[in-house]
């Protein structure tokens, strides 16, 4: 809860430091004196609007402090409004950004009147009051809406659409055939094909050659060379002074012997095969076509196989999980439409039963003829939850935020309040009490006492009814101090009450009737609420 708030040079107040205590506050004072002004100091620490206007004259910025209290914990908010540049927020003695300052402040602080802070002006916090009413349980859609979310970050994990991945599969497998049906023997074929055709084209030449060197050794139409060397061979066998000479031409004729008879087979390996090579050509042909494709040889070549299958495999895979996983998604988005109807259809059946408990609130609370209405779309999960309030006969009936009357928006807000249970720890009413008066006035402040049982509840009233209901009563007053006006604010209780609720009754609070009539009240009160 608020425990302590200081405020600085905001309007008519100088420097002013407030306790606040548990249970229902009533903030009063003369018109004018500057109540409202505690609750603009409020709205500016859970983050409203600044103005420079509202820096009193004379001083360079507006400064509010509050201390929240909550078991042992505290925290501590603070805004510096200047008179010429932008607002500052700490929180706990550390600078932080205005959201911040809301943020923390929309735990803590809830405002009712013509408050832009209060927060069952917005949509979802209108939708989460009936949710609370009609007992919904979101977790089930919540859980549904992560677990098709997460499908969905998977699937755009794995990357192209269906038909940009089919094409990628068609092409990597169009290439994989390619390499395949070329029945590549070994990442030498190139190589060894190179050096066939190489030999089939020089293939006559060869034979020629080959020929003619044996034809020379052999003979052909003429005796050849190993018959003239026998005829040196005998010529020199029988001198046995040339024996070594005879040795060594043996030797000889041995030697070109045996290279006549290699000539002779080499001559029938060297045959012309003009379809041969044309084979030749056209495969070394089809392999250097793979080559470009694929890398620098052959072995590139069987490389890319390789890889191509691997990604056919892949982009398989990703199609099976793909699948399986929009399989799990559509299976998850079923369970959600039936999950969000469930909760549609209970939000549309408690939404006249909340309607028409709080209307009977509003009625005790002055508004007689107020109607509220609870519009939740027909179909689906019905998340568009807007309050429509008509606060007299005969008035359209208009969003909530939409309301003119500060006081009916105040006492619709205390109606709303009534019925729920969760809700910030501080909840603080200005003009709720505008417009009535007598037992209406009385039944407000029953009303903001029973809040008051399980919260912290500030009410700045004129109404004595409504202070008379309160657990603790500041005071507002102004006073003229070196020809400057401030404002005080302080506690009463006691004799001094008596004083300020006969003042609020009858305008004199120095007449013994009008005490008389304030501690006649006081002790009604006390009998209603203890009695």
């Amino acid at each position: 809860m608020l425990g302590e708030l200081r405020v600085r040079e905001l309007g008519v107040i100088e420097d002013v430091d407030i306790v606040f205590g548990p249970g229902l506050t009533a903030i009063t004072g003369e018109t004018g004196a500057g109540k409202t002004l505690v609750v603009e100091a409020l709205e500016l620490l859970v983050g409203g609007r600044a103005d420079a206007s509202i820096v009193r004259t004379g001083a360079e910025e507006t400064t509010v402090e509050g201390r929240f209290v909550e078991g042992d914990e505290e925290i501590i908010l603070a805004r510096a409004v200047p008179r010429a540049g932008r607002s500052r927020a700490s929180i706990d003695g550390r600078m932080a950004p205005l959201t911040m300052l809301e943020e923390a402040g929309r735990d803590l602080v809830d405002l009712y009147g013509q408050h832009a802070h209060q927060s069952l002006l917005r949509p979802a916090m209108q939708r989460a009051a009936l949710d609370q009413f009609a007992g919904v349980d979101l977790g089930p859609v919540r859980e549904l809406r992560h677990g098709v979310a997460d499908c969905e970050a998977e699937l755009a994990a794995l990357g192209g659409d269906e038909r940009q991945r089919q094409r990628e599969l068609d092409l990597l497998r169009f290439e994989a055939a390619e390499i395949a049906a070329a029945a590549i023997v070994s990442a030498d074929e190139d190589e060894r094909l190179g050096t066939e055709e190489e030999t089939l084209r020089a293939a006559t030449a060869l034979r020629e050659a080959v020929t003619s060197a044996y034809e020379t050794l052999e003979g052909g139409a003429r005796p050849g060379a190993l018959a003239d060397l026998g005829v040196a061979l005998e010529a020199l066998g029988h001198q046995d002074l040339l024996a070594a000479y005879a040795g060594r031409l043996r030797g000889l004729v041995a030697e070109l012997a045996d290279l006549s008879t290699e000539l002779r087979r080499a001559v029938e390996t060297f045959e012309e095969d003009p379809e041969r090579l044309e084979e030749i050509r056209v495969r070394r042909q089809l392999l250097r076509n793979l080559v470009r494709k694929h890398g620098d040889d052959v072995a590139d070549v069987l490389a890319a196989a390789d890889r191509l299958a691997a990604r056919v495999r892949a982009i398989e895979d990703t199609d099976a999980r793909r699948a399986e996983i929009e399989a799990h998604r559509d299976h998850l988005a079923d369970a959600l439409v039936a999950a969000e109807r469930l909760v549609g259809d209970a939000r549309r059946a408690a939404a006249g039963r909340l309607a028409t408990t709080v209307e009977g609130h509003l009625h005790s609370l002055g508004l007689r003829r107020a109607r509220l209405g609870i519009v939740v779309p027909p179909d689906g999960i019905g998340d568009e939850v807007e309050f429509l309030l008509a606060a007299n006969p005969g008035e359209a009936a208009l969003p909530l935020a939409k309301v003119a009357s500060g006081g009916e928006l105040a006492r619709a807000m205390l109606a709303l309040r009534l019925v729920l249970t969760s809700m910030p720890p501080t909840l603080v009413f200005d003009e709720v009490d505008a417009g009535i008066g007598g037992e209406a006035g009385l039944a407000v402040g029953a009303s903001l006492a029973e809040l008051g049982a399980d919260h912290q509840v500030l009410v700045v009233t004129h109404l004595a009814q409504i202070a008379a209901c309160a657990d603790n009563h500041l005071v507002v007053e102004k006073r003229e101090e070196k020809s400057r006006t401030i404002a005080r604010v302080h506690p009463v209780a006691g004799h001094e009450r008596v004083v300020e609720l006969s003042r609020m009754l009858s305008g004199h609070p120095e007449s013994d009737s009008a005490r008389e009539h304030a501690a006649e009240l006081l002790e009604k009160v006390g009998a209603r609420r203890f009695g």
